[in-house]
């Protein structure tokens, strides 16, 4: 608030003009308000920006006076707006950020879902929404809905793990219309869209629709059939993933999955078919065998965790060389026979695009891998994992004809290869390779010697993901010899857990892991549970990781669980398959 004698000055001011001022201010009312337009652009760059003039009538004016109004209170709504989507997410401990809503593992209540229904309006640029593992939104979905009106541009929607039951599975169907550019659709880990609960998004997924994640959902046979009815009516349908639903291939002769396999027929353009854990039996491979000649772009196929197939590949395999396509094959764990086995190979010559083949976990492998080789074309392979799969001498040299090729080399649970890891180490090429899993191997020191010599030659410079664990044989001067090393600049994961039910001291090799730390920038992940730590010796560690983001998993003083210092996600449901 001025004084009274600031004004009385300016007023003084006003009264003494000189002669000057007295022949302009006569100028310019002379003047007209088009003689004065040209001055008005010179001196306002947002009138000569809006082409509208400096003066004008005084109708205009207060028009004008009236809509910048209108446009300050709507601006300023928006603004007022985002500081409320701003400040109900950082309470959630999450950024704002106009295209994308990432709200997994928030433990939202029914209220959270209403309030973040009513700051949509706010979001006109969402692309992206994913309420994922917050269980307690179940049975309350439409108060989300309901309001999807608001954000019609959302690509990607996801809800897994809610709880969601058949009314929401309703109400999400009663929306879809509001989403026209709805490419992706995520309802795994959702118990209640099985049994009936899928019917209500039949005849409402809109044609954009290019994923469809219905993993883990019960699925029934009855849904199966439902389920083709969605897939016939998207004609640009990439991936289809209803893997763990080992309800879904029963009933095959009555209908069900068979009405579904015929349905993928018409869907041209699948490029990615996962039916992990499905309950596939040889009659489940016939029906879908006869779509596979309709699908050429198919470039995934998973069909791993299905023990019951064991014995009918062959039905399967007869169509496999229609899938010109196909990069990834998988068929770990499904305890593949010898005749499996064989009509598989015969079939790999075909498969020229070939780059990952999972055959892991299936004993029957271990005596065949020389002829699994030489039938697959490896300079293009990339993964080949054997884990589980009873190597032998001759099969574990057989492997080693491949390494070079591989970006990933997984021989974890062959006992064969303790002892022996420098044949496989020695065919490795620098720089190429990226994970290496040796979990339960019967390591011994000069294995861990092998490996650090090749650590420091730079040939596992790319590694990202380095798995020693179960390997109490490995001496101390092994352990500290790798980790003296060096060479391992881009590693992120780290594992060198002992088996459950075991415990050595740390003390010794430990000094040479602290001074390797700043050497290895890239470390996210540390496992080292079951060594036994002294205080100080924690401290030195905790001290050496201070300033670092890295989740070190160890077991406390006592206890039987594993520490996370620094936790970066939740833990999701097991999603693995149990070992054969």
């Amino acid at each position: 608030m001025e004084s009274a004698d600031g004004q009385r000055g300016r007023d003084s001011g006003s009264q003494r003009r000189s002669p000057l001022d007295v022949i302009m201010s006569q100028i310019r009312r002379k003047r007209t308000s088009s003689d004065r337009k040209p001055l008005g652009r010179l001196l306002s760059w947002t009138s000569d920006r809006t082409g509208i003039p400096e003066d004008g009538p005084t109708e205009s004016r207060e028009e004008r006076g009236r809509s910048s109004a209108v446009a300050e209170g709507s601006e300023s709504e928006r603004d007022v707006g985002w500081g409320r989507v701003r400040v109900f997410l950082q309470r959630l401990g999450k950024k704002a950020d106009s295209r994308s809503l990432s709200l997994a593992h928030c433990d939202l209540t029914a209220t959270d879902l209403l309030e973040l229904a009513t700051l949509l309006p706010f979001l006109l640029q969402l692309e992206e929404v994913d309420v994922s593992w917050n269980e307690l939104i179940g049975g309350c979905l439409k108060g989300l809905t309901s309001h999807l009106q608001h954000v019609r541009g959302i690509r990607a929607l996801r809800l897994c793990s809610c709880r969601l039951g058949a009314d929401d599975i309703t109400a999400l169907g009663e929306a879809l219309e509001c989403m026209p550019l709805l490419e992706i659709l995520d309802l795994s880990w959702n118990s209640g869209v099985g049994a009936g609960g899928l019917q209500g998004l039949l005849g409402k997924l809109q044609p954009p629709l290019s994923e469809l994640y219905l993993m883990a959902c019960q699925l029934t046979a009855a849904d199966a059939t439902a389920l083709g009815g969605m897939v016939s009516a998207l004609d640009r349908l990439c991936v289809l993933d209803v893997s763990c639903n080992p309800q879904l291939t029963q009933e095959v002769d009555e209908g069900g999955f068979r009405e579904l396999s015929s349905s993928l027929s018409q869907a041209a353009s699948l490029t990615r078919l996962r039916l992990q854990a499905c309950g596939l039996t040889a009659d489940s491979l016939d029906a879908l065998s006869g779509s596979l000649r309709c699908l050429p772009s198919v470039q995934e196929l998973d069909l791993s965790c299905n023990k019951s197939l064991a014995g009918g590949l062959d039905r399967l395999t007869l169509h496999l060389a229609h899938l010109t396509h196909l990069e990834s094959l998988d068929l770990h764990l499904c305890c593949l026979t010898h005749t499996d086995l064989e009509a598989l190979i015969q079939v790999l010559p075909a498969l020229t695009a070939l780059t990952e083949l999972d055959v892991s976990s299936n004993k029957s492998v271990g005596i065949m891998v020389h002829s699994l080789v030489s039938s697959l074309p490896l300079t293009q392979m990339r993964h080949l994992p054997l884990n589980s799969c009873s190597l032998n001498k001759e099969s574990f040299t057989a492997l080693a004809l491949a390494v070079p090729y591989l970006r990933s080399v997984d021989v974890s649970w062959c006992k064969v290869v303790g002892g022996h890891l420098a044949l496989l180490l020695d065919a490795l090429q620098p720089s190429v390779i990226t994970e290496l899993r040796l979990s339960s191997c019967e390591l011994t020191s000069d294995d861990l010697h092998h490996l650090a010599a090749v650590c420091r030659r730079g040939c596992l410079s790319s590694l990202r993901v380095l798995d020693l664990a179960y390997n109490g044989s490995v001496g101390d001067d092994g352990w500290s010899a790798l980790f003296a090393a060096g060479g391992l600049g881009s590693l992120e994961d780290l594992d060198l857990s002992l088996r459950p039910q075991t415990s050595t001291s740390c003390s010794v090799w430990l000094p040479a892991l602290l001074c390797a730390l700043p050497q290895l920038p890239a470390l996210t992940r540390l496992a080292v549970q079951r060594w036994t730590i002294s205080s100080q010796d924690r401290q030195r560690l905790n001290h050496a990781l201070r300033n670092r983001s890295i989740l070190l998993e160890w077991d406390p003083p006592n206890e039987g669980k594993a520490l996370s210092l620094k936790a970066t996600n939740q833990e999701r449901p097991e999603e693995r398959c149990p070992e054969e």
